[in-house]
């Protein structure tokens, strides 16, 4: 892998910013030549870890993002947008400018010590990968599923990383117990796609490896086929899904592209670099199955589009998990629960110096 190469070189503005910025190539010593600037991080303080979920097309209520930014750098993410937040830009910055939960672990054990039940299987990397490079150092991830098994709350994870193999010790724990699946984000088989597409994720067979390596010390792991983009990644369906179901994984998912706010220019910007011979088709599509637009974010329509394209994507997926076996449901156990004696322990004598600090 280039370790240069980034998903996109552009740096629009967000849509909040009043001021419009623009690079004159004349500027640049070599037009060749793109620059390439290190990954930054920064310390991100919150008051809580865990995100609610209020939408009903999404099957979790609580996430957990360990970080804001990705470095895996993959063209059609609909994070990208939510660095507008935070006075930065979607494209370069989203990839280039990475924040860390502080004390991520710290946060999650002080909510769930004031439980007494479990919560529904909390998901981690919902918008941005848990297991991006960055994880390698602050091991935010690995510190959050300390917590959970010492809690027995279930979880589910999403990445497309390979790096979650470092933590088989604690996932397999989890798996044993029935309080964790994990599913792997696979877009393409295709080196010279997933080269362009998600420069700095591992590649398709590295993914594949970890479905099984999972699979093999006992954890319930199943398979994204996200996005789906039409004339690009659409007609690998069928294959990817087999190699999936071959490699271990039980249940299978699907998302059709998403392009919200800032996503959509950085995608044809990118189209007219790496596909411009296909790029007015695929816009064509995605456009006829959003109603006209390149993104609708209505509720129940946002993940599987509308109309003939989107209605054929649903049966062939419906016809493919059916013949590869990846229809397997599988219920977390959410009896397992507790609080740690230490936690209690905690709970107690704060209580006795601040009383009525946790009402019942």
């Amino acid at each position: 892998m280039n370790s240069k190469k980034r998903g996109t070189e552009e740096v629009p503005p967000s849509r909040f910013d009043k001021i419009q910025r623009e690079v004159w190539l004349e500027d640049r010593i070599d037009l060749t030549e793109e620059s390439s600037p290190s990954t930054q991080f920064f310390w991100e303080d919150s008051k809580s870890v865990l995100t609610r979920n209020k939408s009903p097309d999404i099957p979790f209520d609580a996430s957990i993002n360990p970080y804001r930014g990705c470095e895996h750098g993959c063209i059609y993410c609909f994070a990208r947008p939510n660095h507008s937040y935070v006075d930065l830009s979607p494209g370069l910055d989203f990839e280039t400018k990475i924040f860390v939960k502080k004390e991520p672990a710290k946060l999650l054990a002080e909510e769930l010590r004031k439980k007494k039940q479990a919560l529904s299987p909390i998901t981690i990397g919902t918008a941005t990968d848990p297991y991006q490079p960055g994880e390698r150092i602050y091991k935010n991830t690995r510190s959050l599923l300390e917590v959970l098994l010492e809690f027995k709350q279930p979880a589910v994870i999403i990445t497309k990383s390979s790096i979650i193999q470092r933590d088989t010790d604690i996932l397999s724990e989890m798996g044993k117990l029935g309080i964790l699946k994990v599913f792997l984000s696979i877009t393409t088989l295709d080196k010279e796609l997933w080269s362009k597409l998600e420069p700095r994720a591992p590649a398709p067979v590295r993914r594949m490896e970890t479905l099984r390596k999972l699979t093999d010390v006992g954890i319930p792991t199943g398979v994204l086929f996200a996005p789906v983009i039409p004339f690009i990644n659409d007609f690998e369906m069928e294959h990817l899904l087999e190699q999936a179901s071959l490699s271990g994984a039980e249940s299978a998912g699907m998302v059709f592209v998403r392009l919200p706010f800032e996503v959509a220019p950085l995608f044809e910007d990118w189209l007219t670099r790496h596909f411009p011979l296909k790029k007015e088709r695929v816009l064509k599509v995605i456009s006829e199955a959003r109603g006209g637009k390149l993104y609708k974010a209505n509720w129940g329509e946002r993940m599987r589009g509308e109309g003939n394209y989107a209605e054929l994507l649903q049966k062939r997926f419906s016809i493919c998990i059916k013949r590869f076996g990846l229809t397997k449901r599988r219920e977390l156990r959410t009896d397992l629960f507790a609080v740690p004696s230490h936690y209690l322990l905690k709970k107690k004598k704060q209580e006795e110096f601040l009383p009525g600090l946790f009402p019942e």
